[in-house]
């Protein structure tokens, strides 16, 4: 019974990965479309999509930490 829970509790949390897949797709495909509007810009935007490429593979690497954690310590 709490193997099955376990297995339920760490699925649910790799979902957020999903998400994450999502929130990475929308930063670069800002970043295109913002290159395409202004290509002067081009540098100071891809510096700004880094950032939110970090930030959001931060939040994935964080739900797959809280799934492995479900998953072996708990």
């Amino acid at each position: 019974m709490l193997e099955g829970a376990k297995s339920i509790g760490a699925g649910a949390a790799t979902i957020a990965l999903a998400g994450a897949a999502v929130g990475i797709g929308n930063v670069f495909s800002s970043l295109i479309h913002s290159v395409a509007r202004n290509p002067s810009l081009a540098k100071q935007l891809f510096g700004y999509a880094i950032l939110g490429f970090a930030l959001t593979e931060a939040i994935a690497l964080f739900a797959l930490m809280m799934a492995f954690l479900i998953s072996f310590v708990f």
